[in-house]
């Protein structure tokens, strides 16, 4: 038997462990990177045997190409989740250019180059999918997230282009958007903001957050035959959040 192997990023928590750990319960080989080795390797333990750590801090973006290189020494990458990602919640006026060009280097200077290094590894084996982690924030606006908002926005235009361009590969490229979704961090937001959590639930049609696991089946999907011929898409899991009034 074949077994697939994936990449997800950011993957030793939250959306992306749930991703992780869906990828490797349905036999798919899934390196996680992630930046702290203790808690990298804690959860690859947690996952299971398919689970495989990778100590790699993704704003190297000079030593992302030996990095997979070294990975596909061995195998090939048929799944590629970018996952990881950082936040910044200040005032407009109060953003540095330092601190928008930080948000920049990590949520999408690092996507585009380890997509760069795996396309080139997809190429030779004439396939692949590769899913990329928005938000809602891209979606519409969101006050005191001008940096996040606009590496999201980046994100989604650049899951067009590289679907647009790989397509005659067999590499399909689609995007996530997740809405309120219940990790340890937003619930701890959320419950010490009644305020902030009933303007959340108010305006998503179907009254409640979503779980780790909505984002790990859809990118699932994405990651399989099952969506097949589904590439350029930005699909909202977030209970109709985007669309809600």
């Amino acid at each position: 038997m074949n077994i697939k192997t994936a990449i997800v990023t950011g993957g030793n928590s939250g959306l992306g462990f749930a991703t992780a750990k869906k990828l490797c319960d349905n036999g798919i080989k899934t390196y996680i990177i992630g930046r702290t080795k203790d808690k990298t390797e804690a959860a690859c333990k947690e996952i299971g045997p398919y689970a495989i750590p990778v100590i790699f801090d993704l704003n190297n973006l000079e030593e992302i190409p030996a990095m997979i290189s070294e990975l596909t020494k061995e195998t090939s990458i048929d799944i590629l989740v970018n996952n990881a990602g950082i936040n910044l919640k200040k005032e407009f006026t109060d953003v540095t250019d330092e601190d928008f060009l930080s948000i920049i280097h990590t949520n999408l200077l690092s996507v585009f180059a380890i997509s760069r290094e795996v396309v080139k590894n997809m190429k030779t084996n004439k396939g692949g999918s590769i899913i990329n982690i928005s938000s809602m924030a891209s979606q519409y606006g969101i006050p005191k997230v001008i940096a996040y908002s606009s590496s999201k926005g980046a994100i989604e235009a650049m899951t067009r282009a590289m679907a647009v361009e790989l397509a005659s590969f067999g590499i399909r490229v689609n995007c996530i958007a997740p809405g309120f979704i219940k990790t340890k961090m937003s619930s701890a937001a959320l419950d010490n903001d009644p305020e902030r959590k009933n303007k959340v639930l108010g305006r998503t049609p179907m009254g409640f957050l979503g779980e780790p696991d909505d984002i790990a089946d859809a990118a699932y999907f994405f990651a399989t035959a099952d969506s097949k011929y589904v590439t350029g898409t930005v699909l909202a899991v977030d209970g109709g959040n985007s669309i809600g009034f």
